[in-house]
């Protein structure tokens, strides 16, 4: 006797096979066939990027987000590469957020708070003016 089981995040599909698998509605010799599904991860889980949107003024202060160090650019291409992790609160605009060796992207806007892992690379894409406040984290830091 076979059993089948699947995780809460894996969706099982039936399909019919055989020579009757395009007539739907004849169930004569039919049989089905069954694959997994996997979910695709977001490319915040792959990289283990954490975002918070539209974050509280009372999480900005409990942060003390107004003593972090300010940054500010224009329009520009930065590649960049994160040797500790980091914390970004977004003042003003947007940036697209794209991992090395992706062709997909993150995209995060003013209001939000990004952490930023250690080891994390990637070009940053900045279409306008842009300002974030920073703060480097050492290890043990887990306010966010």
């Amino acid at each position: 006797m076979a059993s089948l089981t699947a995780s809460p995040h894996t969706a099982l599909l039936l399909s019919p096979t055989g020579s009757n698998a395009k007539n739907q509605g004849c169930t004569k010799n039919r049989r089905l066939s069954i694959r997994a599904v996997h979910p695709v991860k977001s490319l915040e889980e792959l990289y283990q990027v954490k975002v918070e949107r539209k974050v509280s003024p009372q999480r900005l202060a409990e942060l003390s987000v107004s003593r972090w160090s300010m940054w500010k650019t224009g329009k520009c291409r930065l590649p960049w590469d994160w040797q500790v992790d980091q914390l970004v609160y977004i003042e003003e605009g947007e940036v697209r957020v794209v991992p090395e060796g992706s062709k997909g992207y993150m995209q995060f806007v003013a209001g939000d708070l990004v952490r930023y892992p250690k080891w994390f690379e990637a070009d940053l894409w900045f279409n306008g003016p842009y300002q974030e406040r920073y703060s480097f984290r050492a290890y043990g830091d887990d306010d966010c």
